[in-house]
């Protein structure tokens, strides 16, 4: 099934089900394709061609997902931008992928100017709402979102694609380098979509409370989904504002409800999650990172009765991998679980061997959810896309039951003496104290060591400790190497929009706002 057929079948399936709940407005199925249809049909109309690369600056909302369905109904490929951007990064996105158009909103018209100057590829500005700054000479056409809408035609557009066509390019957020356009097919995202919707046990009764950006991988795969069974998205980007979620939450008596670790970290320590009422809530995923079992655990305290699904994912497999089944959170805690429907996980050594139950290895991953390269640069794609699968990066350990256990990535291990150390377990640690809201562990460098720990550390709002007290903590918990040397306090930690530390900021900063230092 091609990607925008998801709509489609739940357009003629659940013509009159509510597909979308945006602030005060609600859009059903049968409105959604409609709507759809035409922006396809006018960028059809307006010389699109089949695989030409369409970018959406838009805030996650009902015209985001019109914009989303029509590119692909147009046989076009998406391409979803941060709209946390400048000018400089949109430029260079837009140039590397060629963009043949871009649909934004109207409050971008000056970002965007700075952005396509002297830029050819470009032919085609579609706003949503006014455009204030973009001048006509600057692209060859400009259009009204709103306009769009009104047009009279709403048939389906007849175009001639194949599961193995580009459906998505998504960026990477850069956390471990420059960003790469991740090429996704419609088979690779049907396939990933068809396997969480199982493992889930979605149906079209399910509604879950998207905070997540759809540009993101993770939000991207939440709006599949629930679009592909016949369930509804209540989008809201008001995260900063963890009680209105909430209440939103309460109020629309959502099914699902989807975070990163931060995600949840805010809403145990600096929301009123405590008093409501959570019957409505069948189940709650975590991917985007690892959460630390302390963090698990008062999840589960907060909420007995809610199913917890621990993830695990890449971009470049479209976006899930593993899962780890609610009934099993107890006794494999911390572990992220075993491989989704479809998708085959094994743990190598550096030589290509699997690796035995305990030992340290490489996650290697194959499916037909694995992405069929980085855009336009086959000497990183030779380098993690081999005959055995996709190279994660990510070092894990089996247990004899074939559970995972993250341990770290590649990257980030730090290199102390003649240690090679995770950040992840100090990290966990760390923020079982009970003063720690959240912490980022580093290696920094020692003329001696090499590299020597440092703990970048968040504490919660009225909490206080001193770094000597974080230290003699880490000490009772673990082994003396890996215990932090260095502890700095920080307001935040740097994140990626999708919620990840960006340790290499963290790294290369030299102006993290430090409180107070030891040794």
């Amino acid at each position: 099934m091609l990607i925008h057929e998801f709509l489609e079948h739940s357009s003629r399936a659940f013509p009159d089900r509510e597909a979308l709940v945006y602030l005060e407005d609600r859009i059903k199925f049968a409105e959604l394709d409609k709507r759809a249809n035409c922006l396809a049909n006018f960028l059809i109309e307006n010389g699109i061609q089949p695989g030409e690369r369409i970018a959406i600056l838009l805030e996650p909302s009902i015209n985001y997902v019109i914009t989303y369905f029509a590119i692909l109904k147009a046989a076009g490929v998406v391409v979803g931008m941060n709209t946390l951007t400048t000018s400089r990064i949109l430029h260079s996105l837009l140039n590397n992928c060629q963009a043949s158009a871009i649909i934004v909103q109207g409050h971008f018209s000056s970002l965007l100017e700075e952005a396509i100057e002297n830029m050819r590829c470009l032919r085609l500005v579609v706003f949503d709402g006014e455009n204030k700054n973009l001048k006509d000479d600057k692209v060859p056409s400009v259009a009204d979102f709103g306009q769009i809408q009104i047009a009279k035609n709403i048939n389906r557009p007849e175009v001639d694609l194949s599961p193995n066509d580009l459906a998505m390019l998504i960026y990477t957020s850069g956390t471990t380098g420059d960003p790469k356009g991740v090429m996704l097919s419609h088979r690779n995202l049907e396939a990933n979509t068809e396997s969480i919707v199982e493992y889930l046990h979605l149906t079209c009764e399910d509604k879950v409370m998207a905070i997540l950006p759809f540009y993101y991988s993770y939000g991207n795969s939440l709006l599949l989904t629930h679009i592909r069974v016949g369930g509804s998205l209540v989008i809201d980007n008001r995260f900063a504002y963890p009680n209105v979620i909430l209440d939103i939450m309460s109020k629309e008596k959502v099914t699902g409800f989807s975070g990163v670790p931060t995600t949840f970290a805010i809403l145990m320590h600096r929301s009123k999650i405590q008093q409501h009422n959570w019957d409505h809530l069948r189940y709650i995923t975590q991917a985007g990172g690892a959460m630390t079992p302390a963090l698990t655990m008062k999840l589960l305290k907060a909420m007995p009765h809610v199913k917890i699904y621990i993830m695990y994912g890449q971009t470049e497999a479209a976006a899930r991998l593993s899962y780890l089944d609610p009934e099993m959170l107890l006794k494999k805690i911390g572990s992220i679980g075993r491989a989704i429907p479809g998708v085959t996980l094994t743990i190598r050594d550096e030589t290509g061997n699997i690796c035995p139950p305990g030992v340290v290895g490489e996650i290697v991953a194959q499916g037909d959810n694995i992405m069929a390269g980085y855009w336009d640069q086959p000497v990183e794609t030779s380098k993690i896309l081999k005959d055995d699968g996709l190279h994660t990066g990510d070092l894990a350990r089996a247990d004899e039951d074939g559970y995972l256990y993250i341990v770290g990535r590649n990257s980030e291990m730090i290199k102390s003496g003649a240690h090679r150390i995770s950040p992840k377990e100090i990290e966990e640690v760390v923020e079982e104290h009970e003063a720690v809201l959240e912490s980022a562990v580093i290696g920094v460098p020692d003329e001696i060591m090499g590299e020597v720990i440092k703990a970048v550390v968040v504490l919660k709002d009225g909490s206080a400790v001193t770094a000597k007290d974080l230290i003699k903590h880490c000490t009772l918990n673990l082994p003396t190497f890996k215990v932090p040397k260095i502890v700095e306090f920080a307001d935040s930690l740097p994140k990626t929009t999708s919620g990840k530390i960006m340790r290499g900021q963290l790294k290369s900063s030299q102006n993290v706002s430090s409180k107070e230092r030891s040794l």
